[in-house]
């Protein structure tokens, strides 16, 4: 579940900054897709490895099962019971659970932070119950020096546990031994006694059951005469007990070694109650060392009785749930993008009011002499007006909102600009008159003239009327009558053909409208100057033709004899084909 939900926190991250990169933040189009490429190829590598770390960690839990963990609402203290713990459980045992904690077997060291980390990532909420106990019998190691290395093994077991529990866990030492006299078969763990050694309080003291704590020589104060030798001789017990704590394990575990660091135990539990036991136990070399009597060892298959009596030590503070975490990580992403949203906002607003102010100075320091440029500024104004009133109809863009809209109080001072000032009505154009010649005329050579001949048929006459109703001979201009031919026949013979039909139409226009010769100008082109191709009937036929236009020419129609020299690059060319 941790794990699901850091896949769906990273896509919420990234929907989030894709939101604030292409709808908030003022960036040119190419940063923006450039960053929004850039969000979702980390986004993209995170959530890779996100999921193939889901998936070796599910690969690794599948060892431990979900039903020995307590339920998530559990109210007391979780225990990761390490050390000697198959004293405490049953052959097939792996939990217990009381009114005080849950207690769960571990076995070996490896498992320590394994089942810390199944327990942080199944029931997050726990996380600040989970305590570690370690629970020692002295009776049976029979090696001291391996008994060390062995407790030096699960210290640093312990300290692997902190990545999964933000810490190091609470870690509650339980010393359990045979008592001065065995008790009756009784399996009542009320009168079992605990005496506890804590930080916060001197001495040892002895717990009682509804009752809180007693310093021990209260307790023996307060016994009565008939248990008051009983006492007395656990009280010698439990001295002797003390001192091979202080000289062994408390002297081990309070210091740090290289990467181990020191444990200080939230509470030390000694309880005098029958514990199966080796020969030649570590109890017995202490007791024997003290004494010379070695205590007598039995064997007891029952589970040692647990310490529920420490558990006022520990801490009782609710961690957050999964569900509870994911919210308040999607929650605090929220309100970054919301803040950062409303920066940007505020970042976009101070763009507009800068601009449409920029825009307005520029407009009151003209004068508007010249107007162009006081025109072009008034432009941009009514940009800037159409631009707040799309806003104000179709609501304001989302990146200038949040609260932070600026446009309103912009509106008045753009509309009070636009209307003190209209620039002056434009010039009226100067029409120019324009005196355009008479058009030139084109005449089809077949409808004038026979194959190869250069005699007007009869009947052109009607052609010639028509074609000279806007040909007339006027002052200062020369009347060009010029002849042209298709690429059929010799060349020779076509241009002195060509210039003879031109000279035809000349000599009928000269006498037929009594115009003066000197008006003309004949000339003979042949085939050099066809209009369209000669490779078609349609082409030849377009091509051999007559052509009479109008020249400017100052001296024309004036002189009479006098034929002024052709000018091929005067006048323009109008062309009506008659077919």
């Amino acid at each position: 579940m941790h794990e699901r939900s850091r896949l769906l926190l990273t896509v919420l991250a990234l929907l989030l900054i894709l939101w604030l990169v292409l709808g908030f933040w003022p960036l040119s189009a190419t940063n923006r897709w450039v960053l929004s490429l850039l969000a979702v190829f980390t986004a993209g590598v995170v959530l890779w490895r996100q999921w193939h770390h889901l998936q070796s960690r599910q690969d690794a839990l599948s060892h431990y099962s979900a039903d020995i963990l307590p339920p998530e609402d559990f109210q007391g203290s979780v225990l990761l019971v390490a050390g000697n713990s198959s004293a405490w459980f049953e052959r097939t045992q792996v939990f217990r659970e009381t009114q005080s904690g849950w207690y769960l077997r571990v076995d070996t060291p490896e498992q320590l932070p394994a089942l810390a980390e199944q327990l942080a990532t199944m029931r997050p909420a726990l996380r600040p119950q989970v305590a570690v106990m370690l629970g020692l019998l002295p009776e049976q190691h029979t090696s001291e020096e391996v008994f060390l290395q062995w407790l030096r093994t699960w210290q640093r077991a312990v300290a692997q546990c902190r990545p999964w529990l933000s810490g190091l866990p609470p870690v509650v030492v339980t010393v359990m031994v045979s008592g001065p006299t065995l008790p009756l078969h009784s399996e009542n763990e009320q009168s079992i006694r605990w005496f506890t050694l804590t930080p916060d309080l001197p001495g040892i003291r002895v717990r009682l059951p509804g009752q809180g704590t007693l310093p021990v020589s209260d307790w023996l104060r307060e016994s009565d005469t008939a248990s008051r030798f009983m006492h007395l001789t656990e009280t010698l017990w439990l001295d002797a007990l003390q001192a091979w704590y202080s000289r062994t394990t408390g002297t081990l575990i309070s210091a740090r070694q290289g990467d181990i660091p020191a444990l200080h135990p939230a509470a030390v539990g000694f309880c005098l109650t029958p514990v199966a036991a080796q020969d030649g136990n570590l109890w017995q070399q202490h007791i024997v060392a003290l004494t010379a009597l070695p205590p007598r060892t039995e064997e007891h298959p029952a589970a040692l009785p647990l310490p529920d009596l420490l558990m006022t030590v520990l801490s009782r503070r609710r961690g957050l749930s999964g569900h509870h975490r994911f919210w308040r990580q999607a929650g605090l992403m929220a309100g970054i993008f919301l803040l950062l949203a409303m920066l940007a906002s505020f970042m976009n607003n101070q763009r507009l009011v800068r601009s449409t102010g920029d825009h307005l100075a520029l407009y009151h320091r003209l004068d508007g002499h010249p107007p162009a440029p006081k025109a072009q500024a008034q432009q941009r104004l009514r940009a800037d007006s159409r631009l707040l009133d799309d806003w104000l109809r179709r609501g304001t863009p989302l990146r200038y909102g949040l609260g932070l809209y600026q446009g309103l109080r912009l509106t008045p001072p753009v509309e009070a600009a636009l209307s003190d000032w209209a620039p002056p009505p434009p010039p009226r154009p100067v029409i120019q008159k324009v005196v355009q010649g008479p058009k030139t005329v084109r005449l089809d050579s077949l409808s004038l003239f026979d194959s190869g001949k250069a005699a007007l048929k009869p009947g052109s006459t009607k052609v010639l009327v028509s074609a000279l109703v806007g040909i007339k001979a006027k002052p200062g201009w020369l009347i060009v009558v010029s002849g042209h031919t298709d690429n059929t026949g010799n060349p020779a013979l076509n241009q002195v053909l060509s210039r003879e039909r031109a000279e035809s139409v000349r000599n009928w226009m000269r006498d037929t409208g009594d115009v003066p010769e000197s008006c003309f100008a004949v000339q003979g082109y042949g085939e050099s100057r066809p209009v369209a191709t000669n490779d078609t009937a349609e082409g030849r036929a377009l091509n051999r033709r007559v052509e009479i236009s109008l020249v400017p020419q100052a001296d024309a129609c004036r002189i009479p004899g006098v034929i002024p020299a052709p000018s091929p690059d005067d006048g323009a060319s109008i062309t009506e084909m008659e077919k």
